[in-house]
């Protein structure tokens, strides 16, 4: 049993660093933000942490819709369902970003800097939630339908969640609302799409294209570190295999 669980352990040793270090981040969040209330007397910032929970929805999602996307019959019949919860909540994780805006309103009670190590590092932990799930999204794309529809899936998601950050910031909708409200939400929604501002289109490419910047620069460094631990694997077969053929000689 204890060998069974370091084996399982040391497989999963990268997995569970990132669900420690996810988790961590939080915690301190949640401490800065205690921190602030304490010596501020003041709840600003206290909504964070609520934006932060919302974050982690779609990753945990992603992660149980990776789990049951190994068995055929789950993937065609639970995905789906949970695919759909997920596109509703994603964009809370990268709209994080958009909590930044907050400190132009000035502080009180507590130094600029401190508001700043707050903000940062909230909405940068949403953001890694953000990019996680959406990479376990990907994998599920990429094994079911090719490598060519993970990345059409991930850049349609870029534009969706970004659409998504706008309906958020500026007309106040949320998640909640499609599914208490879906036929209201949706004609509002509508409306937008039909008749679209020049903020509505310029915020939507601006935060598209930076949310692909940060999952591809993620994703490529990811996968350079793969391809480090590879080559180097590779150099040390061709050193033991020379070995013993010199030592023939």
């Amino acid at each position: 049993m204890i060998n069974k669980l370091k084996n399982f352990f040391h497989r999963n040793r990268h997995s569970i660093a990132v669900f420690v270090l996810l988790n961590a981040a939080c915690a301190v969040c949640i401490m800065l933000v205690a921190a602030r209330v304490a010596y501020s007397d003041s709840r600003r910032h206290t909504g964070l942490i609520w934006n932060l929970f919302l974050a982690w929805i779609p990753f945990m999602l992603a992660y149980f819709a990776h789990a049951f996307s190994w068995r055929r019959v789950l993937l065609y019949l639970i995905i789906p369902i949970v695919a759909f919860l997920w596109l509703i909540f994603f964009p809370n994780a990268p709209y994080m970003l958009t909590d930044l805006q907050d400190l132009t309103r000035g502080t009180s009670g507590a130094p600029l800097w401190y508001d700043v190590l707050i903000v940062v590092w909230c909405s940068w932990t949403g953001m890694l939630l953000g990019v996680i799930s959406l990479y376990l999204m990907q994998d599920i794309v990429f094994r079911s339908f090719g490598r060519a529809a993970g990345w059409i899936f991930v850049f349609a998601i870029s534009g969706l969640s970004s659409f998504g950050i706008y309906i958020g910031r500026f007309v106040r909708l949320n998640s909640w609302d499609i599914l208490q409200d879906p036929a209201e939400t949706a004609m509002e929604i509508l409306g937008l799409v039909i008749d679209p501002s020049m903020r509505l289109a310029a915020f939507t490419l601006l935060y598209t294209f930076f949310f692909l910047f940060v999952f591809l620069l993620l994703y490529s460094f990811s996968h350079m570190l793969r391809e480090h631990n590879s080559n180097a694997q590779e150099s040390r077969e061709q050193v033991v295999s020379i070995q013993p053929s010199n030592a023939r000689k």
